[in-house]
């Protein structure tokens, strides 16, 4: 996905782990509200350690797949692949979030230790803790407020 934004739009940066399920699912979700609504922002997602899903058999995760269809939301509103985090990636975010903090703060300070106590921290649990018909929409409900602060339907 291009990210197209005019000088006035902010950009929004959703971090995970792999870049794979819960970032992904933000960036699609706050993408497809934002341009249905005409807000002056969108979404791009980066993992901290992509190299976890590197051996998956698809570029994205069939729940998260699954979920964005039921919601009818088409995937061009996410990346094409997993993308690792860069230092660039967070200058040119006008604001990030961690999809959790006991999971993404450890791996913030070790990867970019000067961002890590400058981000937004959510508590989305991965599949490992939460099954995906429970997180999904935890973070749908969030990302809905974020689309609500920038002028959204409420």
């Amino acid at each position: 996905m291009t990210i197209r934004t005019s000088a006035d739009s902010k950009l929004l940066l959703f971090v995970c782990t792999g870049n794979f399920y819960r970032s992904r699912h933000a960036e699609a979700l706050f993408n497809w509200h934002a341009e249905r609504h005409g807000l002056p922002a969108r979404a791009f997602s980066r993992g901290l350690l992509t190299s976890l899903v590197a051996d998956e058999p698809t570029l994205l995760s069939r729940d998260t797949e699954r979920r964005l269809g039921q919601l009818g939301i088409p995937l061009h509103h996410t990346g094409a692949a997993p993308t690792q985090l860069r230092k660039e990636d967070l200058a040119r975010a006008h604001r990030t979030i961690a999809l959790k903090r006991d999971e993404h703060h450890a791996m913030m300070l070790q990867a970019h230790p000067e961002w890590a106590d400058r981000i937004e921290y959510w508590t989305v649990h991965d599949i490992d803790f939460l099954e995906p018909a429970h997180a999904l929409p935890q973070i749908e409900a969030r990302v809905l407020e974020l689309v609500r602060e920038f002028g959204g339907p409420a």
